[in-house]
């Protein structure tokens, strides 16, 4: 079977896991991506007369959101970044990690997750849930969509790309900055609030955090 042929038959395979908003918003509304492919690392160049060096090892986490990022293909439009959720931290750290995939550089914020994977507000996420009206975060690999004003200022809309997530659209799960998640909550509480399912982010951090996503790129939750 040609390479086409594979690739297409995997983008098809994709969409029948998304919901039935989110396969509108594909099929009616992307861009067409079938000239992209993903991003391969850099091979490092040796000096004469070294060896190369070896490989650092990637944690579990970078694995894992590479490896979605390389499944997702055609329905993620840029591959040169990815932000990566390891919800294993508590929310007092800088659990969002935006990579870069060629350099292997990244920068840091911090995220609050769901009050309903949360329900006694511990600071640390207990569980996942896809479910509407639970409050909680989802796991798994989202690209980010267009932009908007809403409830929070400037949102941007998550689009679910597993089962673990296809709900994201219809719950309005979205990127979006609040006061809850500014940095100065980790001195006086000790943790961030909890939002409503969202990946909310500082305040101060939001357009820091845009202008590094910006349209089409994946974000990868899980907990390792």
């Amino acid at each position: 079977m040609e390479r086409r042929t594979l690739m297409m038959s995997g983008a098809a395979a994709a969409l029948a896991t998304l919901g039935t908003s989110q396969r509108q918003w594909f099929t009616a509304g992307s861009p067409d991506t079938s000239h992209l492919t993903p991003m391969a690392p850099r091979a490092a160049q040796a000096r004469p007369g070294s060896l190369p060096a070896a490989p650092k090892e990637q944690p579990q986490l970078v694995k894992e959101a590479l490896a979605a990022l390389d499944s997702h293909g055609r329905m993620v439009r840029h591959h040169d970044r990815v932000a990566i959720v390891d919800f294993s931290a508590p929310s007092s750290k800088p659990r969002l990690q935006i990579l870069d995939v060629a350099s292997g550089k990244t920068t840091e914020f911090l995220v609050a997750h769901g009050s309903g994977s949360d329900p006694r507000h511990t600071g640390f996420l207990q569980r996942f849930s896809n479910e509407p009206n639970s409050n909680a975060s989802s796991k798994g690999a989202f690209v980010t969509a267009n932009y908007y004003v809403g409830k929070h200022g400037r949102s941007q809309r998550l689009l679910g790309l597993d089962p673990t997530n296809n709900n994201a659209l219809d719950r309005a799960i979205v990127l979006h900055g609040a006061w809850y998640a500014n940095a100065d909550m980790i001195p006086a509480h000790g943790k961030l609030g909890r939002s409503q399912g969202c990946f909310a982010v500082g305040e101060r951090e939001l357009a820091r955090v845009f202008d590094l996503m910006g349209e089409g790129r994946m974000i990868y939750a899980a907990r390792v």
